[in-house]
């Protein structure tokens, strides 16, 4: 009898531990459990001999391995970013004065551009224990927490990707100074009370004023929940460099294959001027022999050429020239899946 009561209150504790587990602020998978990261690699509507839907995406974490596509569409409220931003919509996280958030876009919906503001979009949302960094490249998104999950119309022509990586509570702290270097456009935030004396920096931000800089760039490691190391670049409007090339490259010690959205005769060229040089990467072609062209990809990521090195990194700013002037950063990861699932959508890159 003892061993049978015994047993049974183990199932209990189980049950409460997932189901405490389950509601802590995390990022959500396809099917809406938390996750410790997740990468999301949204098609083009025009792809090579043939017309996409532009709403389709290939999914990534942890336990999948490789690309999956996915059962389901990035202008609905399902599947991981959905599941992720609920959080916030349904969650009514944005009513509690016992979380942090904060929605930034240099294009933000509705409002109109701005100048000054860094080329960054994405999503902030933690409470004292942990939450998430979304970092994406979809103009106009995500939309006001009062309207719930919508996904604009002019998101879908181009490729887009977004990165979502739970971290711990201590580590918002330092991603709260790389924001500064960021200075991104914080067009809905709340950083209660409670928080301030942590956070002033942010709170600075979100009220719509700019903390002053100790240097042009800022490196930050950071450690999500399950203790994957990524790596924040920053740069702010004072650092005029292409990112790429004249950082990141040669702090990495690594020859980088760069995919950045690349209007015709805007874009910089490809770079072996440094020790480290830089690619320009032109063509996709994803699982299932899908190709597309990079002026039809409006993402930011780039990878190591060669595979002893295996960086892989997701970003902000387009390898072009009016961007040298612009803030933005790039998480970089040195995760073997990550890398293998990047650097086999390389089918065309320039060389030097």
């Amino acid at each position: 009898m003892a061993t049978h009561f015994s047993s049974c209150l183990h199932i209990i504790i189980m049950f409460l531990c997932c189901t405490v587990c389950s509601t802590d602020i995390s990022c959500r998978n396809e099917a809406g459990e938390p996750v410790d990261w997740f990468i999301i690699y949204k098609l083009p509507r025009y792809k090579i001999g043939e017309v996409g839907s532009g709403v389709d995406y290939m999914y990534l974490d942890s336990s999948v391995w490789s690309w999956q596509m996915s059962k389901f569409m990035v202008n609905t409220s399902q599947g991981a970013i959905g599941n992720t931003l609920n959080q916030l919509y349904m969650g009514k996280a944005y009513k509690s004065n016992s979380s942090v958030y904060a929605l930034y876009n240099d294009g933000p919906p509705i409002l109109d551009y701005i100048q000054g503001y860094g080329h960054t979009k994405g999503v902030l949302l933690f409470d004292r224990s942990q939450g998430f960094w979304l970092s994406h490249s979809i103009p106009h998104f995500p939309s006001f927490p009062e309207r719930g999950y919508l996904y604009p119309s002019s998101g879908k022509i181009n490729g887009q990707t977004a990165l979502c990586v739970t971290y711990h509570y201590e580590q918002f702290l330092q991603i709260a100074k790389q924001m500064v270097y960021l200075y991104p456009r914080f067009y809905n935030c709340s950083v209660p009370a409670a928080f301030l004396a942590d956070l002033p920096q942010l709170a600075q931000l979100c009220e719509g004023s700019k903390p002053p800089l100790a240097s042009d760039k800022r490196v930050e490691q950071l450690f999500s929940m399950q203790g994957e190391k990524f790596v924040s670049f920053v740069k702010s409007e004072r650092y005029v460099d292409d990112i790429y090339t004249g950082w990141v490259a040669q702090a990495l010690d690594a020859d980088l294959l760069v995919e950045s959205w690349q209007r015709q005769g805007h874009e910089l060229p490809s770079n072996c001027s440094l020790p480290k040089h830089t690619m320009n990467i032109k063509r996709i072609r994803l699982p299932g022999s899908v190709l597309f062209q990079s002026h039809y990809d409006h993402s930011k990521w780039c990878v190591s050429r060669i595979s002893e090195d295996q960086v892989t990194c997701l970003g902000d700013l387009n390898r072009e020239s009016a961007q040298l002037w612009r803030g933005g950063g790039l998480v970089c990861t040195f995760n073997p899946l990550i890398y293998k699932a990047f650097r086999q959508l390389v089918d065309w890159y320039i060389g030097c």
